[in-house]
């Protein structure tokens, strides 16, 4: 049997769908959509191997549009107009009638050929859906990026890959002739990653020339080979090497820093990826106890998108030596953090009518910015005043870390606020 398993079992409809049911449950906003006729140009972000580019082939099927593909690692700016042309000959000009164009991994489009596509989206010649597994927000050029709605698809679960390995048992024919029990899977899930593909791949490879097989943790341990050495930007160890990394910088380990560093440059990992997972470190986990090391980490994502390789190797190694060695904070985020969460709890509070804007009469005669005090207008540009919601009011959510510059942060709050925050 020459098609593998993850082909022969791909669901055709959106009930087959397994996880994502946001998008595809019974109220998922792109069910809806599709029950409505209207399916806007569309950008299906997540890691590798969760369905995106099924998703999209069902999405053409129930809306039963015509359907095109290319690959953004082969396909050029000639490939991206003719495909475009032929999509016009079989659609008409109404919206609901357009073909759709799916791009894989359209990340990987250079400016160029994503400037390709502007035209025939904007005019609705195609219905765009891109797959990326990069933030499109960074992959994807504005023009475009503006033009399509942005949906995300969530990692699947433990849950959701045993029913996959059920349903692959249940439905596929060449499976459902043997005798195949289930009795661990830990291993298996763990050496696929959360990667249904690779999943389904690891376990037709376990399962093949037996009839009669119960799945264990030791029998997929013996049987799986794993190259630990190849690195992979599309498949785990691109996620493992880059949180290994990061890991390591945290840990104010440099050593490991620039191992892990060149592990990702000698498997051609993108620069830019690196940069900007370096530049949001930078603010996480270093903040304000060393707040130069952001401005570095810009530096560095500004630097490598106009060096490139090989040299950038030179400057993402000094910054991430520089970040290693760096004193550490995680005060902003956790503040942040905590803030996002009072806010899910307390709603839209209001503003405090000192603080709100009176541009008119009304607004004055309402006593909006009565009472407000100018700070600049005090000793030390400061006076105490309320500025959180009356409900909220003394709520501390920055908590200073424990360095040398938030120590000093720490004694100027406690000078200011006294006990109100209780610094």
């Amino acid at each position: 049997m020459n098609e593998p398993l993850a082909e022969r079992i791909r669901p055709k409809t959106l009930e087959d769908y397994i996880s994502q049911q946001h998008l595809v449950g019974k109220n998922g906003v792109l069910t809806n959509l599709i029950k409505q006729g209207i399916i806007p140009s569309l950008i299906l972000w997540g890691p590798p191997g969760i369905g995106k580019t099924t998703l999209a082939n069902i999405i053409a099927t129930e809306s039963k549009r015509p359907f095109y593909t290319l690959s953004a690692i082969s396909s050029g700016v000639k490939d991206v107009r003719e495909v475009i042309e032929k999509a016009k000959k079989s659609g008409g000009l109404f919206t609901a009638k357009n073909p759709i164009l799916f791009i894989d991994e359209i990340h990987r489009f250079s400016k160029s050929q994503q400037d390709s596509l502007l035209g025939a989206v904007e005019k609705g010649w195609v219905t765009l859906i891109g797959a990326t597994t990069e933030n499109p927000s960074f992959e994807v050029i504005p023009a475009l990026l503006s033009r399509c709605q942005v949906y995300i698809l969530n990692s699947f679960d433990k849950n959701d890959l045993i029913a996959l390995l059920e349903r692959a048992i249940k439905k596929d024919e060449f499976l459902a002739s043997k005798k195949i029990k289930l009795k661990e899977t830990d291993a298996l899930l763990q050496v696929s990653s959360g990667d249904a593909r690779k999943l389904l791949n690891i376990f037709e490879l376990l399962v093949s020339t037996e009839d009669n097989i119960e799945i264990t943790n030791k029998l997929v341990l013996e049987k799986i080979q794993k190259n630990t050495i190849r690195y992979d930007k599309t498949g785990e160890n691109h996620y493992d090497i880059i949180s290994a990394f990061i890991k390591s910088i945290r840990g104010s380990d440099p050593n490991a820093a620039v191992y892990w560093l060149a592990r990702m440059i000698e498997g051609g990992e993108d620069v830019k990826f690196i940069a900007r997972r370096m530049l949001i470190l930078a603010s996480e986990d270093i903040g304000n106890a060393n707040p130069t090391a952001l401005i570095l980490a810009n530096n560095t994502f500004q630097a490598v998108s106009v060096i490139g390789n090989p040299e950038s190797r030179i400057i993402l190694s000094q910054c991430a030596v520089y970040l290693a060695n760096s004193t550490k904070s995680n005060a902003s985020y956790l503040a942040i953090g905590e803030a996002q969460n009072i806010v899910r709890v307390t709603g839209n509070l209001s503003v405090p009518l000192h603080l709100r804007n009176a541009p008119t009469k009304l607004m004055k005669d309402l006593d909006y910015g009565k009472e407000y005090m100018y700070s600049h207008n005090y000793e030390n540009n400061f006076v105490e005043q309320e500025f959180l919601p009356s409900e909220i009011s003394g709520t501390k959510l920055y908590e200073p870390g424990k360095n040398q510059r938030e120590n000093q942060f720490r004694e100027t709050l406690k000078n200011r606020w006294k006990n109100k925050y209780n610094y």
